[in-house]
């Protein structure tokens, strides 16, 4: 028996170009294109604005010769006009794939990017995994028992967890950490975690990550659990949710499978932007527990006015925005048939 082989064919194609989602993505895309080039621009516009450059800095150290700095300059590209500094930024990534190199390491800026955005990503996905994991419980828990004393404590939390800033949290994380020695002050690793087993170094890693976590968990945990408790009440005070319990219907049943499917809905367009901050939400923990990301690097750049550096990271931002709306679309689409893309634009 002969295995039958599959065949793109012409039709095959054009079902696909006809496609409703296939044909927003690709808008979608293209919109993108225009959309980074003009954040590019307004980017490297208003960095050009800031007084002084990267050289100020080695200008003020007797011992580095101005030859030295001008030939610095040079190297750099700093005395040429702004806006051929731009275009060649520009093109050198349309070309090359090059986003330029840092001033301050001397080094391509892809690659200190790609060195540091795992350690971001896994803080940040874990404080989203979190902060969802236990703020949509707590939400429905709001929900179901309005005005009781269980939505009533869920309201204070919240408005403490919302009243709390991001670095404020940090601190008197960083500050239990140093006093009570149950976790670990800083850094991604112990010492001694190359001797680990493949095991071990999976929850020294995990150990450490536990109070950067949930301090970008608390704030986005308390507006998270408002905003689910909202939506919920809001679909539960629907004619066809009192029909489903008119009928009979389990009320775990009218709550999980009527009431919530469609209350999730604006839920998930907040993921898409979450996705985004991905970032630069995590700078604050980053920077009180010493773990090595993005957002300490991100900030040292922004100090030393290393041009190509924050262009970059300002372009990876743009990106995940671009990428977080989109996902949150088809994931939307997905939810509920009903949405259509079109009416999304």
């Amino acid at each position: 028996m002969t295995p039958q082989r599959l065949s793109f064919g012409p039709n095959q194609f054009i079902a696909l170009v006809n496609n409703e989602t296939t044909a927003y993505v690709v808008k979608r895309l293209l919109q993108a294109i225009l959309t980074l080039f003009l954040a590019s621009a307004l980017s490297f516009a208003i960095i050009q604005l800031a007084p002084g450059d990267y050289l100020d800095s080695l200008r003020q150290n007797p011992q580095i010769a101005p030859e030295t700095i001008e030939q610095l300059r040079q190297q750099f590209g700093l005395d040429r006009p702004a806006i051929e500094q731009y275009w060649r930024w520009l093109r050198q990534i349309l070309t090359q794939g090059n986003f330029g190199t840092s001033f301050v390491y001397q080094r391509s800026v892809t690659s200190l990017l790609l060195e540091r955005v795992p350690a971001t990503l896994l803080l940040a996905i874990a404080s989203i995994l979190v902060t969802w994991g236990i703020a949509i419980p707590l939400g429905i828990v709001g929900a179901v028992n309005q005005n009781r004393a269980a939505d009533q404590i869920l309201q204070v939390l919240s408005y403490i967890g919302q009243g709390f800033p991001s670095f404020v949290t940090a601190l008197l994380l960083l500050i239990l950490a140093q006093n009570t020695s149950i976790f670990p002050v800083g850094n991604m690793t112990s010492i001694d975690h190359s001797d680990l087993s493949p095991l071990g170094k999976f929850l020294d890693i995990a150990w450490h990550m536990i109070l950067p976590t949930f301090a970008l968990s608390i704030t986005g945990f308390a507006g998270l659990q408002r905003i689910t408790r909202g939506e919920l009440l809001d679909v539960l005070r629907q004619n066809y949710i009192q029909t489903a319990r008119a009928k009979g219907l389990p009320e775990n049943r009218v709550i999980y499978v009527h009431a919530l499917r469609n209350a999730v809905n604006p839920l998930i367009t907040l993921l898409g932007f979450e996705f985004a901050s991905l970032l630069s939400g995590a700078f604050i923990a980053e920077y009180f527990f010493n773990w090595p990301g993005l957002g300490r690097l991100i900030l040292q750049a922004v100090t030393a006015q290393d041009l190509f550096l924050v262009m970059a990271s300002l372009m990876m931002g743009a990106v995940l925005l671009i990428v977080g709306n989109l996902l949150a679309d088809l994931l939307l689409k997905a939810v509920d048939p009903r949405i259509q893309l079109t009416n999304l634009n």
